[in-house]
């Protein structure tokens, strides 16, 4: 059962509150995480909105992010991350073997391309591969549209096998009416600065809720005016969740999200005559012969070997870490055990 309408406009279900029933603490409520600051976040609670204190560095919590259901004791300290149903998880931006989640508990991710600039096909699988890795559903979204001279729109069909790809104009309402269509649960806008995404959020909000700012006219890159991410209920239902624009997109851990994002590719891995094909010069290679026929670009392929490289670099790097780690415990126990031994001898 739905515990508090106050909650409903910020995700809350029949199907959520089944999910956490069994898993919040005496004492506490459930509440979702609408923004992180500092040691402190605001929060959606039964009560209405709250401002909580986030654990401590040091605590088991750690990583709260926008979109996280939790929950909060009397004096709104947050007690528990509630477990997740699915997360965009990018590779950390410092480089360490381990993941940073954008957004939690998505259902729908907006891929936002501008139209009117460079619609670079090799980042937009980029953000397929992470948006089919979080269990959501993209969406890839061409804004912008008005803008443009040529709207790409077949070749971004072409590269995203089982998503829906479409053209809209936040300014002149062109295609929001499919796209809000399209849109269920919690919905995470994705993609570089400039790309519109705050545009398109408060057109799909039906107020000013973001700031905007324009790109630079010389090279049609944007500014970071979103620094955020920050999650709003929508009017028809369901909710939004902005996010800052993406300099960098790396991988981490997405082999399930590059195999959906390269399905024609893995499909064509299995007609060819070694299992093991590296699709470079093989006799009897499946994937080969669909480039050289045209039915596959040399740019398509060169994108999914390049993605699947850097996930499993990425994937030994996490191995080699939690094996350090593992190896850590053992030596930190076994010099436990000596010490205990060491002091029932000094006792005799």
């Amino acid at each position: 059962m739905v515990e508090n309408d106050l909650l409903v406009p910020y995700g809350w279900t029949e199907a959520v509150s089944h999910d956490y029933s069994h898993v919040i603490a005496d004492g506490c409520v459930p509440a979702r995480v609408i923004r992180v600051d500092r040691g402190e976040c605001d929060v959606a609670t039964p009560t209405g909105l709250a401002r909580a204190r986030c654990p401590r560095a040091d605590s088991e919590i750690s990583g709260l992010c926008t979109g996280d259901w939790v929950s909060i004791d009397a004096e709104r300290t947050v007690r528990q991350l509630l477990p997740r149903r699915s997360a965009i998880v990018r590779s950390s931006v410092s480089g360490r073997s381990e993941g940073h989640v954008l957004a939690a508990n998505v259902d729908t991710v907006l891929i936002c391309t501008a139209a009117d600039g460079d619609v670079d096909l090799n980042r937009i699988e980029r953000m397929l591969a992470l948006a089919w890795e979080s269990h959501a559903v993209p969406v890839v979204v061409l804004t912008k549209a008005d803008a443009a001279e040529y709207v790409p729109l077949d070749a971004v069909q072409a590269v995203a096998p089982g998503a829906a790809a479409l053209a809209i104009s936040a300014t002149t309402g062109t295609g929001l009416d499919v796209l809000t269509a399209m849109l269920a649960g919690t919905v995470a806008l994705i993609g570089p600065s400039g790309a519109g995404k705050s545009t398109l959020a408060n057109a799909l909000l039906g107020e000013e809720v973001f700031a905007t700012d324009a790109v630079r006219a010389a090279d049609k890159k944007g500014r970071h005016t979103t620094v955020h991410r920050e999650l709003r209920p929508l009017p028809g239902g369901g909710t939004l969740i902005d996010t800052p624009g993406l300099r960098g997109i790396g991988l981490w851990d997405a082999s399930d999200g590059i195999e959906r994002t390269f399905s024609d590719i893995e499909s064509l891995a299995e007609q060819c005559r070694f299992g093991d094909c590296s699709h470079t010069s093989e006799p009897g290679c499946a994937v080969r012969a669909a480039v050289d026929s045209g039915a596959l670009t040399e740019r398509r392929l060169d994108s999914y070997r390049k993605l699947a490289k850097e996930n499993a670099w990425m994937r030994s790097r996490t191995d080699k870490r939690l094996q350090a780690e593992r190896q850590q415990a053992r030596k930190d126990i076994t010099k436990q055990q000596r010490q205990m031994y060491r002091d029932r001898s000094s006792r005799r």
